[in-house]
């Protein structure tokens, strides 16, 4: 866990300052808030849903309450009708005129129907023709008995509920929920069928909500009843299954593309196999909820708004000062004091700032103070450099003098012997470079390499083919516009020869390539394939170019060509040596570039 910690606390520390806020405000600000507002909303919603689903049911047990009430209601007076003496008299009949003065004296059917506001209708169907067309009594022709209610109704002995049709003169259509029965009649062969239709305008006024949309249809029946007064005669449009005796469901339903929650049950008859199914639904539960859960997750953004623009305009403000003082102490490093002396703020930044004027001051103060010293000190150690370079440069002295040379190879030209006299000759020509050029502070590349090939050539004849070498000039077209100091390369084929190609019998190579890799920079490379040095002795003679003594003793060592190109360009040029053992040595001089005209 405390790895995790510094690994996470290493990454943010890793960040720009502005960065690392926006973080800490994201982890600290964001995601908790995320988190809780997240679980709050999903809380919200489903307590919503719950709070909607709850007012559903109890809605929908509010209708059941009253349906059961009605239909009950409804059978109990189907009951003392079916049984009544009086309508046993009546359809059973054998005359027309008493039946219908038996009809006409009747009347306990409409007695019911004024007195009990849910029954619309009550009607007695009988094929007994001296009782029918008579007040409440219809007879049953032969489209009647091939209803096939009619024929349910006389071919069993239990009463049930159906959705009815019912016409009026203008052909418009009405539909009830009726309840059907046979009656039997005692004594008789005649049939009869009563039909007891509940008043819609009644379950409208006993049932209707404005806040649900009521569906009721039976068993697996039309529609009968519907709180807008649509659909009436239709099937219902969510699912049912008829095969479940106590469907119940509860949940979201889709009508086309709007989504509704509903809930759906079922009510058994009372006394009956009949069975209604009652759908209640709300069409404004999940538009409400969803407006609440709008309205929480606005409040959760303003939540993270708020703090996220005083967070922006706090890091703008401390970054920028942060950027100023940064700025300003960058200045101070290289050098540049000139720095404001007002900074805004007065807390730990405005310090640091205050802090940074004081010590730019002292700078400043020991700057002028140590200025004058500086002149002093450069002007001795110029001179001390010129009075080095000519110590280095008369260290080198001819071994013999050019006159007697020249009078020696007279001799021997008029001896005949040409070889020693090119070889007197070379030598010769070796020395008035180095007489003619001591002293001198910067000669041509063309002669410092002229000069270098007059030293290889009289090596050449006194090893033989020990010593052989090659000088390649890339990328120069003038040698004569190139200068550089006198005597630098000499004494390093010198070593390359002596040291380099001691134990080598034949085939002795020196390469010396002169080019120029960058424009202020002129590089002059000479390697050899001799034995090469040890990985110790590489590293001594590293150290000791890096000393700045001199060593009179080693006049013509590598040290003294190294010291005197730094002396005179400056620390950051001189020479590398890169060697293997068995391979050979190879040893490049980087000095800048040096014009004629310059």
């Amino acid at each position: 866990m405390k790895k995790r910690k510094n690994r996470l606390w290493k990454l943010i520390s890793r960040r720009k300052i502005r960065q690392q806020l926006y973080i800490i405000y994201i982890l600290a600000v964001c995601i908790p808030i995320a988190i809780i507002g997240s679980f709050l909303m999903g809380n919200t919603a489903r307590l919503l849903t719950d709070y909607h689903q709850d007012l559903l049911v109890a809605d929908s047990m509010r209708v059941r309450t009253i349906l059961f009430e009605i239909t009950a209601q409804i059978y109990n007076i189907s009951e003392e009708i079916a049984f009544e003496d009086t309508l046993q008299e009546v359809l059973s009949q054998e005359e027309k005129h008493a039946a219908g003065g038996a009809a006409y004296s009747y009347t306990t059917m409409d007695n019911y129907i004024s007195s009990h506001a849910e029954i619309e209708d009550v009607t007695i169907y009988t094929d007994n023709a001296n009782a029918a067309a008579y007040m409440h009594f219809v007879y049953a022709d032969d489209t009647i008995q091939s209803e096939e209610w009619y024929q349910k109704a006389v071919g069993q002995a239990g009463t049930f509920w159906i959705p009815m049709e019912k016409k009026d003169k203008y052909g418009n259509s009405y539909w009830n929920l009726a309840l059907v029965r046979r009656i039997t009649v005692i004594g008789s062969d005649y049939q009869a069928v009563l039909v007891i239709r509940i008043s819609d305008n009644y379950l409208q006024t006993r049932i209707s909500s404005n806040e649900y949309r009521i569906t009721l249809s039976a068993d697996n029946q039309q529609i009968f009843y519907n709180s807008t007064r649509g659909n009436y005669g239709e099937i219902q449009n969510v699912y049912i299954d008829y095969t479940d005796d106590y469907y119940q469901y509860l949940g979201p339903i889709w009508e086309q593309a709007d989504k509704f929650l509903a809930t759906i049950s079922t009510l058994h008859l009372y006394r009956t196999n009949s069975k209604i199914y009652i759908t209640t639904i709300s069409e404004n539960s999940y538009g409400d909820r969803n407006v609440i859960l709008i309205t929480c997750f606005l409040i959760i953004l303003v939540a993270l708004a708020a703090p996220a623009l005083l967070i922006r305009y706090f890091t703008g403000y401390f970054t920028g000062r942060v950027n100023v003082l940064r700025d300003e102490m960058k200045k101070a490093s290289n050098e540049e004091y000139d720095i404001p002396h007002y900074f805004e703020g007065e807390d730990e930044l405005s310090e640091a700032f205050a802090d940074l004027q004081i010590m730019v001051q002292k700078i400043k103060e020991k700057d002028a103070k140590m200025y004058l010293a500086r002149l002093n000190e450069q002007q001795l150690l110029n001179e001390q450099q010129v009075m080095e370079m000519k110590m280095l440069a008369g260290q080198i002295n001819p071994h013999f003098l050019y006159n007697t040379l020249e009078s020696i190879r007279m001799k021997a030209l008029t001896s005949g012997n040409r070889e020693v006299a090119n070889a007197i000759k070379l030598l010769g020509k070796s020395m008035r470079y180095v007489l003619e050029n001591t002293g001198t502070s910067l000669v041509t590349l063309k002669k410092e390499l002229d000069y270098v090939e007059t030293y290889l050539q009289i090596q050449k004849i006194r090893f033989g083919d020990r010593v052989n070498y090659r000088i390649e000039v890339a990328g120069i077209p003038d040698l004569e516009e190139y200068l550089l100091l006198p005597l630098l390369l000499q004494p390093i084929v010198e070593n390359a020869i002596v040291h380099g190609l001691e134990q080598v019998a034949e085939n002795g190579q020196i390469d010396i390539r002169v080019d120029i890799p960058e424009d202020e920079l002129l590089r002059i490379a000479i390697s050899d394939n001799g034995c090469g040095m040890s990985t110790e002795e590489l590293e001594t003679l590293r150290i000791r170019m890096a000393q700045k003594t001199l060593d009179r003793t080693a006049s013509i060592g590598l040290c003294n060509i190294n010291q005197r190109i730094r002396l005179y360009y400056g620390e950051s040029y001189g020479m590398t040596i890169e060697s293997i053992w068995g391979e050979g040595t190879c040893i490049t001089l980087k000095i800048p570039v040096k014009f004629r005209n310059v």
